[in-house]
């Protein structure tokens, strides 16, 4: 059996406000298998957002275990945790986050050149997806040229241009209408399938969790699965 590519044990987070503890996350196990898209459920405020940022190595104040393809990763230092993220994980975020001065490929194309690609094998990865994401014509269109569903499926070929084999989603159609949200979480779906790579999603929205191949809810600080 292959192991987890992402496996967390234990793992806490607490914050103070106005003197008293409030505990977010009270021990959350979690395992995602290759290839494997987990939907993480939960209503707002539950800590569906702070257990991403944990196991996305994005800020600190977490204990407990973090293994990301099998490397520990909750102690790494700050390059460390940087090179983890570069190398092993994608992100889309609720909101696009993308470069405002740069075009469709040049957004997909940066991570990759970031990350040491050449050039011209960059700009081809970035068609290949973009293409595949319907927006072979939009190559060249800068964020602001670009619809509320166009530009997020830029930031999924972004989270996607460097193969990682783990994407963390958060809320990644939720400032979309209905419709745009149904068409680009299809696709998505389909991306990540493709490319061969896990993904936890973060969703309050039942339907789309469904579509997913396993839920776990987050309850009170902890993990559930359903019977």
């Amino acid at each position: 059996m292959s192991e987890p590519v992402l496996q967390t044990r234990d793992l806490r987070r607490s914050f103070e406000q106005g003197g008293v503890r409030i505990d977010v996350l009270r021990g959350v196990d979690l395992d995602v298998m290759p290839g494997e898209i987990v939907a993480l459920l939960g209503p707002s405020g539950s800590g569906k957002s702070t257990l991403l940022q944990a196991v996305g190595l994005l800020e600190g104040g977490f204990e407990g275990s973090i293994r990301i393809v099998g490397e520990e990763a909750a102690k790494l230092s700050a390059s460390g945790r940087t090179e983890v993220r570069r190398e092993r994980l994608g992100f889309v975020y609720q909101f696009h986050h993308l470069l405002p001065d740069f075009d469709a490929t040049e957004n997909v194309v940066l991570p990759q050149l970031i990350r040491g690609a050449e050039r011209p094998a960059a700009q081809a990865r970035a068609t290949e997806l973009l293409t595949t994401l319907g927006l072979g014509h939009r190559l060249t269109h800068r964020p602001n040229q670009l619809s509320g569903g166009e530009q997020q499926r830029v930031a999924v070929a972004r989270a996607l241009a460097n193969r990682p084999p783990l994407v963390l989603a958060d809320e990644p159609t939720g400032n979309l209408d209905e419709a745009t949200s149904n068409r680009v979480f299809d696709e998505f779906l389909n991306l990540v399938r493709g490319e061969g790579s896990a993904a936890l999603v973060a969703t309050h929205n039942e339907r789309l969790a469904a579509r997913m191949d396993r839920v776990v809810r987050l309850h009170e600080g902890r993990l559930e699965e359903p019977a």
